[in-house]
């Protein structure tokens, strides 16, 4: 029978927009209303769901494109940084849970093979889910970020090898060598990826980034064909997508295709919540009951609690230990895929595939709780896990930049604002949309990101609601209508000099808050330079800058229509 895709999918998404309008009303994570979409129309419900296959590849371009946006901002120092404590934390987890877990298998009557695949699912985290809940806080670049993606990276490997080992059962075993062929591919494919990513694409910048459709296209394509070309050898889509972003970390675009990735990552992530909700079954649920309380217990208790304590061992600060914790308390959609797989191959019930199932549907709703509110937990929990903590602890750099000094645009008159920064000592970067100028600021080692000025999560990431000072240069008016009244809501006590063409647009922008305005014909970048340093920065200087200027502007000009 025919089915429309189209029509099908569009039905889906309908619903899940009214069951995410429901969770928004009751300040829910949409995360659980994206799952609870998956279970109404998929079999258990509805069972709206009949081209499996076809979401299942708009899932997998989720996942693509979420993992390649993380790898764009993991620059490969990050391995440097956080690589012991993510191995061994990793390792020692892994092991650690699954032991645990496996033990109670026995116990709950389990075969010694269905344990060993209770336990492997217990044992991993979610990929997807921390990424995406890290994504959204906007803290995947926190030191506890970072030690948490290292931990996933270290399980993926793990994942991969426990996959190989359940494939080969039908095939006449596992073998050292099937492993080491596997680390040979890997590294095949990986040394070719860098060096083009941090030799070759550099000096191929300006062709690259200089049409704002072509930089998009290449990025989804730089993405999806590392993915492929790593699932063909034998990994994972997760770990290609991840590698190919942080092939591409240290160039100077990466701001800008994340940015524009990211609506499309949007929506292919909600589709895969919603396939994996669709996998969720509630039959035979009392018989199974045991089972999953005691998988949930291990994954939201035990699992956090190994990775505390080796973390405090390791001198991490609780902070940094429980924040850590807590966003590994799920298990991986990977469990689900390595219980099927031992299923369809008559290793485990179809039991374990239902116990799985629902432990998954459990703990990533509880899990996406604890990482969206896990500082108001460590709050409530700070003096317990002092016993975490040892006295010599690794303090956490804050990673997000700040700078108390921004400035859009540089080619106008850029070079004389950067002067007057650097005599005033402090921090400043450079925003700017334009490949060529992102060349002179790298040549002359000026800290920039590169970006529309319009773009929310870079301004973000410039920090600007933390800024004393930002000066625009930037000659579109809607831009600089825009900026003002962004900082006007999110940093109201900074300077802002805007750019203004004729008196009409200097008004405009005096009217919504603006503290200068710079008129080419009135002042230049010099004279304006120096009313910063006579300011030193204090906003109430600007007052009075401002009423002579309007002054002036009322006597010198007619306003333009």
């Amino acid at each position: 029978m025919h089915h429309n895709v189209f029509a099908e999918l569009s039905i889906i998404i309908a619903i899940a927009t009214g069951i995410s309008l429901v969770m928004r009303l009751l300040r829910q994570p949409l995360i659980i209303g994206h799952i609870i979409t998956g279970i109404i129309v998929g079999p258990s419900v509805f069972h709206l769901v009949q081209s499996a296959e076809t979401i299942e590849v708009f899932a997998n371009i989720g996942i693509a494109l979420l993992l390649f946006i993380i790898g764009l901002g993991l620059n490969p120092k990050v391995v440097k940084e956080v690589g012991k404590v993510a191995g061994l934390t990793g390792i020692l987890q892994v092991a650690a849970t699954a032991g645990f877990a496996w033990g109670g298998g026995i116990i709950l009557g389990m075969s010694k093979t269905e344990s060993a695949f209770f336990a492997v699912a217990i044992a991993f985290s979610s990929t997807i889910i921390i990424l995406k809940l890290l994504s959204d806080k906007k803290e995947q670049n926190r030191l506890y970020g970072k030690i948490a993606i290292g931990i996933l990276l270290i399980q993926d490997v793990l994942a991969t090898i426990a996959l190989l080992f359940v494939t080969s059962r039908s095939s006449g075993g596992f073998s050292a060598g099937q492993l080491l062929y596997l680390a040979i591919k890997g590294s095949i494919i990986v040394t070719p990826l860098f060096i083009i990513g941090n030799k070759v694409i550099p000096k191929l910048q300006k062709l690259i980034a200089g049409s704002q459709e072509f930089l998009f296209l290449f990025a989804i394509g730089w993405g999806f064909g590392t993915a492929a070309l790593f699932e063909l050898a034998g990994f994972s889509i997760e770990i290609g997508a991840l590698v190919a972003g942080i092939s591409l970390a240290s160039l100077p675009f990466t701001q800008e295709i994340s940015a524009r990735l990211r609506p499309l990552r949007d929506f292919f992530i909600i589709v895969f919540f919603i396939a994996l909700g669709t996998r969720i079954g509630f039959d035979n649920l009392q018989a199974l009951l045991p089972a999953i309380i005691m998988g949930c217990v291990i994954t939201i208790f035990f699992k956090p609690l190994v990775i505390l304590t080796i973390m405090g061992l390791l001198s991490y600060t609780k902070r940094t230990s429980f924040k850590t914790a807590v966003s590994m308390a799920q298990i991986s959609e990977f469990s689900l895929v390595f219980v099927i797989l031992g299923n369809r191959q008559g290793l485990v019930s179809d039991d374990l595939v239902g116990i799985t199932t629902m432990i998954a549907l459990i703990t990533i709703a509880i899990s996406a709780y604890l990482i969206i509110y896990s500082d108001k937990l460590f709050t409530m929990s700070e003096e317990f896990l002092s016993m975490f903590e040892r006295r010599k602890t690794h303090f956490e750099h804050e990673s997000k930049h700040h700078y108390d000094l921004v400035l859009f645009g540089y080619r106008k008159g850029g070079h004389e604002f950067i002067n007057v920064f650097k005599s005033m000592k402090k921090r400043y970067v450079v925003i700017d949309y334009d490949p060529e100028i992102i060349d002179v600021l790298e040549n002359r080692k000026i800290d920039y990101l590169y970006g529309d000025a319009m773009d929310i999560e870079l301004l973000e990431e410039a920090g600007l609601d933390k800024a004393k000072l930002i000066v625009s240069t930037i000659t579109d008016h809607e831009t600089n209508k825009f900026l003002v009244h962004l900082l006007s809501e999110i940093n109201p006590g900074a300077v802002i000099i805007l750019h203004g063409e004729n008196v009409h647009q200097a008004s405009e922008l005096y009217e919504m808050g603006a503290s200068y305005v710079i008129i080419p014909h009135y002042i230049g970048s010099e004279k304006i330079g120096t009313l910063i340093k006579k300011s030193h920065l204090r906003k109430s200087e600007f007052k009075k800058f401002r009423e002579k200027h309007l002054a002036y502007l009322e006597t010198h000009f007619s306003p333009v229509e």
